[in-house]
């Protein structure tokens, strides 16, 4: 009777801790976050028989994408497979329907083995046709399956030659599958035609065309994409500029994208508090055909129109896309009430550009504008011309009227002690 008991009081026992143990753990299982599908990327190297030119940088075409390979591919995060595909890499022949099929995935999307990848890029020798819709059909096949971001990054230095397949319509159809594939595209030939299929086939799938024309150039813009696909996806906010500070719509912290017409200035609002550092950076893309010197201006002013600070950037035409930034950081005020809320500064910015184009070219609608707002907590130690109130003209202005009037003084002392000593001489 007693075993009885006690067998009954252990099989108790153990049921009881396989419960607890259990109710602990399903909970935790639950909690669990689902782990994030690594983002895909396939670069699409054109290796047709142009890019043996040399107009990059003293070299040939096919040098500098090699040599900026190298370097995109030391910086490629972990956390993206990356694979790498070849367009005109292997035949060098005329006919026309054999070359149309010359695309071929060098290096599978996966995790990345730098070591292999770079050996495999080595071998490219500039040989054949410009399969373009062929080798985006088929990065789109490479980059299938699984939910994680897909981005394709095509560089390129010339037309499709294998019509009548239009890339434009193949980036309409990977569009169309709902993949949420985006194609980006580079251009290392400043050319209308190229420009224009290339904006095209980007355009068509929400990404972004660039236009470069040094090997450093490639190398960052290639890794800035690369980077890009591994990071968070934003959507940006329309939103629209005023003329006016007063009519001016008032921004917080985000993205944000306007367009802007040639020569026009628009304007936008954001609060600052003491304490805090504003941070605003745009980018303008000349997305049609504009006339050579050009600039963005991105001005900091008051309510009251005082300028507080300025940047600015200027371009020569050689880049479809100028940008230009500040920062503004506000000191903590002195001597507040640690109950009173101190009162936000409103901050007017001012966007202007000088863009030009030829008759013949549509102004409207608008250049795409890209407008990066951030309010941060500003440095202790600030070393910025802002922070000393450089930019706001009045400063500055008053220290040079003090030692213009200090030095004038000095010299003309010295100047009638010169004379007196002469004439006692």
């Amino acid at each position: 009777m007693i075993i009885r008991r006690r067998l009954t009081v252990g099989v108790g026992i153990l049921l009881a801790t396989l419960t607890a143990g259990l109710g602990t753990a399903l909970p935790a299982a639950a909690d669990e976050a689902p782990t994030k599908a690594s983002p895909k990327v396939e670069l699409v190297l054109d290796v047709s028989g142009s890019m043996r030119t040399r107009d990059i940088d003293g070299q040939s075409r096919m040098t500098a994408a090699k040599q900026a390979f190298n370097e995109v591919l030391d910086a490629v995060p972990e956390q993206v497979q990356l694979g790498i595909r070849t367009l005109g890499a292997d035949y060098p022949g005329d006919d026309r329907k054999v070359g149309c099929k010359d695309t071929k995935q060098l290096y599978p999307v996966g995790p990345l083995d730098r070591t292999e990848a770079k050996t495999a890029v080595a071998t490219l020798a500039p040989t054949g046709w410009t399969p373009i819709g062929p080798a985006l059909l088929g990065a789109a096949d490479d980059l299938e399956g699984g939910d994680a971001t897909r981005r394709i990054v095509l560089i390129s230095d010339g037309e499709d030659t294998c019509g009548p397949l239009d890339p434009c319509e193949v980036a309409r159809d990977i569009a169309a599958r709902g993949i949420h594939l985006v194609i980006d595209t580079l251009g290392l030939v400043p050319n209308a035609k190229i420009r224009q299929q290339l904006t095209c086939i980007a355009e068509a799938t929400g990404g972004t065309y660039t236009a470069v024309q040094h090997t450093d150039e490639l190398s960052d813009r290639v890794t800035q994409l690369v980077d890009r696909a591994a990071e968070p996806v934003v959507t940006p906010v329309a939103t629209e500029g005023a003329d006016s500070c007063s009519a001016a719509p008032q921004l917080k912290a985000g993205l944000y994208t306007d367009r802007q017409k040639f020569g026009e200035h628009r304007w936008y609002r954001v609060d600052v508090l003491p304490g805090q550092e504003l941070r605003a950076s745009v980018s303008v893309s000349a997305d049609r055909a504009v006339n050579n010197d050009y600039g963005v201006l991105l001005r900091a002013v008051t309510v009251h129109g005082r300028e507080i600070v300025r940047g600015s950037e200027s371009g020569t035409g050689r880049t479809d896309a100028i940008s230009s930034g500040l920062r503004y950081p506000k000191p903590e005020q002195d001597g507040t009430d640690g109950e009173d809320k101190p009162a936000a500064e409103t901050v007017c910015l001012q966007l202007s550009n000088s863009f030009s184009a030829p008759a013949s070219v549509k102004t409207s609608p608008g250049m795409p504008v890209e407008l990066t707002v951030d309010v941060v907590d500003a440095p202790d130690d600030a070393a910025d011309a802002a922070a000393f109130g450089l930019g706001r003209g009045w400063w500055l202005l008053g220290v040079l009227v003090l030692a213009g009037l200090i030095a004038g003084l000095l010299l003309g002392w010295i100047s009638r002690w010169r004379i007196a000593v002469w004439r006692t001489n």
